[in-house]
């Protein structure tokens, strides 16, 4: 982990003398957020508008919380009610030929980003990535989507949103509350009073006194899938042939990654980290024991898959709501976004 991420949420000492020299730079990137803003707000700056609509699923923070799990969530509910849904992306850490480019069967990662091609993979829906989102909101619609999902891009205010969703890290929520670069906060916490939903991850805390709706989603792992073979096999199974487990992630907090693989009763003989959106390369595993399975994340896994080995497995999570939660946010978003969509 990296010294700034145990400053904004583990109260490493060295907060003592960062935070402070830090604490000028967030105020001005309040400042420039706040005008931009309301610069917005006023008509100052225009919003681009589109006769599809548009939902985002995003946050307030940096790192990790749990968004593309939900936004895989969010694929599979609106396919389940026969709506067709087209998904934007920023790609990040991707390089495609063009922007804005529709990621199909061809694409790795490399192209166009480690999320993408994971829900790609997953969903089979149309996704488009850039960093105009616009541009890519105009490709969807060509493709005669009914929804579009927009993973991340709560702070891409140009585009104009008919639903906002933010994901919430249960466990680190806000670290130190403070904005970049002296906190991990794009903006500030009462922003989760004028969205839609918020979802806090893995945890049933209130967070905020406000009206906006809050429910609690928890991840839940069931199998594992080999990077070569493709073969699954369940939890149980997999445990009894394999108690002790290599593993390692890049993403946005592997410490998750970590606990989640102790917490179905394997053994951990080694564990590494890397930054998120890493890159990784066949030498990133060399201090791994070639004699005992790797497990990785599903999103990193997209990213390992030209030079996977026989013994590396992935963990695909899905988020799950009850019941009651589910019907309550799915109505609440298709009645926003089209009262004429049936439920």
């Amino acid at each position: 982990m990296r010294l700034i991420e145990k400053v904004w949420f583990h109260q490493h000492p060295a907060r003592y003398v960062l935070v402070p020299l830090l604490l000028p730079f967030s105020g001005l990137f309040w400042l420039i957020t706040f005008v931009r803003r309301l610069c917005y707000r006023l008509g100052v700056l225009k919003q681009t508008h589109h006769d599809v609509p548009v939902v985002v699923v995003g946050n307030i923070g940096v790192g990790g919380n749990g968004k593309t799990p939900v936004v895989l969530w969010l694929i599979e509910q609106l396919k389940a009610r026969n709506i067709k849904v087209g998904v934007i992306s920023r790609g990040y850490g991707g390089k495609a030929p063009y922007y804005p480019f529709i990621v199909d069967d061809t694409c790795n990662a490399s192209m166009v980003g480690d999320e993408p091609m994971m829900l790609f993979k997953r969903s089979q829906i149309p996704i488009v990535v850039g960093s105009d989102r616009n541009a890519s909101i105009a490709k969807l619609k060509a493709m005669a989507v009914d929804i579009i999902i927009s993973d991340d891009g709560l702070q891409h205010y140009k585009m104009a949103r008919d639903f906002e969703l933010i994901v919430v890290d249960g466990k680190r929520l806000f670290g130190n509350g403070l904005l970049l670069p002296a906190g991990p906060l794009r903006e500030v916490s009462t922003r989760l009073a004028n969205v839609d939903q918020v979802i806090l991850n893995g945890d049933s805390r209130q967070l905020s006194s406000g009206a906006t709706p809050q429910y609690t989603m928890q991840l839940v792992a069931s199998k594992l899938v080999n990077l070569i073979t493709g073969e699954s096999l369940s939890i149980e199974k997999f445990r009894a042939k394999w108690p002790q487990v290599n593993v390692c992630a890049g993403i946005g907090s592997p410490e998750r990654f970590f606990s989640t693989v102790s917490s179905l009763g394997f053994s951990i003989t080694h564990q590494q980290a890397f930054v998120d959106h890493h890159d990784f390369q066949l030498a990133d595993f060399r201090n791994f024991d070639n004699n005992i399975p790797l497990l990785m994340t599903e999103k990193d896994a997209v990213k390992c898959q030209a030079f996977s080995q026989a013994h590396w497995w992935y963990l695909p999570v899905d988020a799950t709501f009850d019941e009651s939660s589910t019907s309550s946010m799915i109505n609440a978003l298709l009645m926003r976004v089209n009262p004429s969509i049936k439920k």
